[in-house]
């Protein structure tokens, strides 16, 4: 396994925080390359609870960037230029570590007449790792990075909290997402 996993076949499964564990759960299953605006790109699987949405990220020395992602439900596109920068390179993962960055977030909608451009923003966004410390999740007890991330647009601003294990990926989201299962 990867710093960052990211081998076909992974599946991670989570549940909102503060739900019980017989809810229905969302999964994220590692799917391999596929193309993304004519990139190659790793294909990431996230369904469960409503959602099916396909993000593609690039994975290696460099870290872990997500060039955007499909909406399977309503027919949609999202792209990220440059790419977002969801870590760093594995050797620079530390508390105190930052990164982020500015990217063009750009929506369209698939539709059988071709594609429709539907909103266009900037986001300045920011990772921070805080601190590395034990974490307890439904799936078990893990030494965990603390990254507090914010991001700003035009629109509205946001913050939130994930969980990363090196080896285990994500543990609790920047959504809320809490680590309930996985096949590694």
């Amino acid at each position: 396994m990867g710093f960052y996993p990211h081998a076909t076949g992974l599946v991670w499964t989570y549940l909102p925080e503060g739900l019980p564990l017989d809810a229905p759960p969302y999964r994220v299953r590692v799917e391999g390359v596929g193309s993304f605006e004519g990139k190659a790109g790793l294909r990431y699987h996230f369904f469960g609870r409503g959602q099916d949405r396909v993000y593609y990220r690039e994975v290696g020395d460099f870290g872990v960037k997500l060039l955007g992602y499909e909406e399977r439900i309503t027919l949609s596109r999202v792209k990220f230029d440059p790419p977002f920068i969801e870590y760093p390179p594995a050797a620079l993962l530390e508390v105190g570590a930052r990164w982020g960055g500015r990217t063009q977030v750009s929506s369209f909608f698939v539709l059988p007449k071709g594609i429709e451009k539907q909103a266009t923003l900037n986001l300045d966004y920011q990772f921070e790792v805080v601190e590395k410390r034990t974490v307890e999740v439904p799936a078990g007890s893990f030494a965990a990075y603390v990254v507090r991330f914010s991001a700003r647009s035009n629109k509205e601003a946001i913050r939130s909290e994930l969980w990363f294990v090196p080896h285990v990926g994500e543990v609790r989201t920047r959504e809320g997402l809490l680590l309930i299962g996985k096949n590694f």
